[in-house]
This record gives C-alpha cells, structure tokens and sequence, in this order.
C-alpha cells in the first residue's frame, strides 16, 4: 500500500492534468470563427465592380493574379468620373449584395505594402446618396489599421504581411465589430443615427488626407456571409 503522501501527490497530479485540459479545451470558444452562426452569399465575377480614375485603363491599377487582387491608385489620378468631387480611387463595390436589414459580414485576406499611408481600405457605404455617406471607414495610417479617422486604432504592424479581416455589421443595433485573424478587435457603433439605409461594401485604395504617392491593397478569399 503507498503512503498517504504519494497518493495525494498523485491525486494533485491529475487533478492539475485535467484541469489544464479543461483550461486547453475552453481556449477555442474564446476565439471562435467569427462566421460561426452566419451563411455565405455566393460572389462570382459580375459581383465585383470595379470603381477607378476615369482617365486610367483598368489595367494601370487594378490586376488579378492567381486569385490576388491588387488594387493602387496614386494621388496624382482623377475622381472616378469625370467632374465628380471624389478623391482617386481604385476600390472593388461588391454588387449584388445591398442590404438594409440583418447581419451582414464581410471577410477577406488583406495585404498593406509598406510605404502606403492616407488611404481607407475597406468602407461600408450607404446607397443613392444617404448621410452619412460612411458607416464605416478602415483607414491605413503609418503602418496601423485606424477605424474612420483615426479615433480607434484596430490593428498596429500591418505592413508587408497577410492578414484576415473580418467585419460585422448589425443593422437592427447599429453596431460594427471588426476581428483580425480572428480575434476581436474592435466594437463600436456604426455612423450616423442607425436610421434605416440601404448598405453596401467595398475594399480597396481610397485616398485619404496626408496619403501617400501611391496607395495599394492586396486581397484574396474575399467572401460575404449573413444570417
């Protein structure tokens, strides 16, 4: 027969052994997928419209290469048509897929190269020229991922590197949540009073104050899910 003091040793080991188990197992449910719960929307070529200077071919600021998406546009470009006020642009405007109701999400891989700065990402937009024209801006600022302009920093260190974005819109609360490799980063409320819209999404190049010469997005596995 072992001693008591074995025994128990042996009992504070498993005990220690299940419980960092336990510990092990909960971890995920911390950091689950956030497209759990949600369904994809199905995205072919004609959903995605290119908007761009009217004055460059497509072929000077946009490429498809083996599923990667570059987008670039340099301060020096037009508005996307002409006489329009805008700033230049090199942005994809997901079709298809306007909604004013439940929620909605967007994913994709996003790749900022070094040097970019000035420029909004990725945007939520409300349709037909409803104000706030933006619920939501994701602007590159000196190598961080800020939300609008510059009031709430998502992400630092982008540059050169793939990373996976994820935002959530809930238009009934009016909230936005952002993730990054799939961790929370950010939850905050949408633009404008929550009054009923018509949204849509876009990513790319956008210019923004202080830019850069040249902006540019990378992106892949860009999808749509709602629920």
């Amino acid at each position: 027969m072992g001693s008591p003091i074995a025994s128990f040793g042996w009992f504070l080991l498993s005990f220690m052994a299940c419980s960092s188990s336990l510990i092990v197992i909960s971890l995920p449910c911390i950091n689950a997928d956030p497209t759990d719960g949600f369904t994809p929307v199905p995205l072919t070529d004609p959903n995605f419209k290119l908007q761009k200077p009217y004055n460059v071919p497509a072929g000077d600021c946009y490429s498809d290469v083996n599923g990667v998406l570059t987008l670039w546009v340099r301060s020096s470009d037009q508005a996307f048509k002409h006489g329009s006020p805008t700033l230049p642009r090199a942005e994809i405007r997901i079709k298809g897929y306007d909604y004013s109701s439940g929620v909605w999400q967007f994913e994709g891989d996003m790749f900022v190269p070094n040097g970019t700065t000035g420029a909004t990402v990725m945007q939520i937009r409300r349709e037909n020229g409803q104000l706030p024209a933006t619920i939501l801006m994701l602007m590159v600022y000196d190598g961080v991922l800020k939300f609008h302009s510059g009031t709430k920093d998502v992400e630092s260190n982008i540059y050169d590197r793939w990373m996976r974005l994820n935002v959530i819109h809930d238009v009934g609360n009016n909230t936005l949540t952002i993730y990054v490799d799939g961790v929370q980063k950010l939850q905050a409320e949408g633009n404008g009073d929550g009054s009923v819209s018509t949204f849509y999404f876009k990513f790319g190049v956008y210019e923004q104050k202080e830019h850069s010469p040249l902006m540019e997005s990378r992106w892949q596995n860009v999808k749509l899910y709602k629920k």
